[in-house]
């Protein structure tokens, strides 16, 4: 018997929407001010170095941090300041050694915690980060920027629900926390509660209407509970807020997709690319609508553009076979769907739609070995596709 491309065993897959926008870790608290200085004092030095930092001279502002702990090595303002320069300058480790001997000389210096924990989370050290964070906490238990740091860094390890709690507690500490709604927010979608996360992101907007991170964000959630008008909506409004997002106009494409306007749909993939001509998952979702609407040498054009961007995208491979299968390009078929089994070597889908294409080839061996594998691998035409190529 002989297959027809119908026998193809999916259509065009969207890629996934881009994560929610998470609001990043509160900045470091600032340069701490010495009492009134003496002339030549260690006091003197320091202040002159707080001039030098507001002026953006970090290297100058760190000679004269330094040159107050030359004469006073236990002043633990001086390697605090010193500290926040050498952040400045990404020396980070050199920072937190500062920090960590300003604690050493002061244990109760909170803010030298919560500075610490920051330059630990951007080096992914999120344990330490937590624990300078809990410290802080301990020292002084109304800071509300230490739980909304511990939160994001709860968050990272995956856990939301620690996340969650630390989130709530900066709002009570401080109810217009925005950041911290709409992280709480995040927090709750990532956990699977889209309208808990609705609820956070509608408080967000309520103190800030032109928060365009939380109707971002909402709109991800409404997504997610296949509210695709309600998320274009939300799109369109953080759009209006902030015109050059190019995850938003892909997000919006994304849910116009799923009301089947791809010509919307690519609309919005083009202004992202635009935006971004990087965005190879602009492109792959590009291509699926063209596809979609027929234009299958479109398809394969922006299929080999998110290629050439990400050469190890197997969906990209997939898709762009599926493309060359429809235009009776099959040798071109097997040879994506073979690379894309070559990046992942559980995908079904590839097995199965390159058996088809070796079947029309005449192939009928390797067609059976690859449906028999599709198969395997829960295919969910695979009974169907063995059946009929393996007599």
């Amino acid at each position: 018997m002989k297959l027809r491309n119908t026998a193809i065993a999916a259509a065009l897959s969207l890629v996934s929407l881009g994560q929610p926008l998470i609001i990043g870790t509160s900045a470091a608290l600032m340069l701490a001010v010495p009492e009134k200085a003496q002339a030549e004092s260690a006091e003197f030095y320091v202040e002159r170095g707080n001039t030098k930092y507001r002026a953006g001279s970090f290297s100058e502002a760190i000679a004269y941090y330094s040159k107050a702990i030359e004469l006073n090595p236990r002043y633990a303002l001086a390697h605090y300041n010193r500290a926040f320069a050498k952040s400045d300058l990404k020396d980070y480790l050199g920072a937190i050694a500062d920090y960590s001997k300003s604690i050493e000389i002061n244990p109760k210096f909170w803010k030298a915690y919560v500075n610490r924990g920051l330059l630990k989370y951007d080096l992914k050290d999120y344990f330490g980060a937590i624990a300078d964070f809990s410290k802080a906490i301990e020292i002084n238990p109304r800071d509300a920027l230490a739980y909304y740091n511990r939160a994001f860094a709860k968050s990272d390890l995956k856990d939301y629900f620690g996340a969650i709690a630390d989130y709530s507690k900066a709002i009570e500490i401080n109810p217009r926390y925005t950041d911290a709604y709409t992280n709480r927010g995040v927090a709750k979608s990532k956990s699977g509660d889209n309208s808990g996360a609705i609820a956070d992101y509608n408080k967000a907007i309520e103190i800030n209407s032109r928060d365009a991170k939380a109707y971002y964000n909402r709109g991800f959630a409404k997504n997610n509970l296949k509210d695709y008008s309600g998320a274009i909506a939300d799109y369109n409004k953080a759009i209006e807020i902030k015109p050059r997002s190019a995850k938003t106009y892909f997000n919006r494409g994304f849910a116009k997709s799923k009301l089947k306007d791809d010509s919307g749909a690519i609309s919005d993939y083009n202004k992202a690319l635009e935006i971004n001509p990087k965005y190879a998952d602009a492109y792959n979702n590009r291509g699926a609508a063209k596809a979609r609407l027929g234009d299958y040498t479109g398809a394969i054009s922006d299929y080999s553009k998110a290629i050439e961007i990400k050469p190890r995208d197997a969906k990209a491979y997939y898709s762009r076979g599926l493309a060359k299968q429809m235009l009776k390009d099959y040798s071109g078929a097997i040879s994506d769907y073979s690379k894309a089994i070559e990046i992942n070597p559980r995908d079904a889908k590839a097995y199965n739609n390159r058996g088809v294409a070796k079947f029309v080839q005449g192939d009928k061996t390797g067609a059976c070995v690859d449906a028999r594998k599709g198969n395997s691998l829960g295919a969910s035409n695979g009974p169907r596709l063995v059946q009929l190529v393996c007599k």
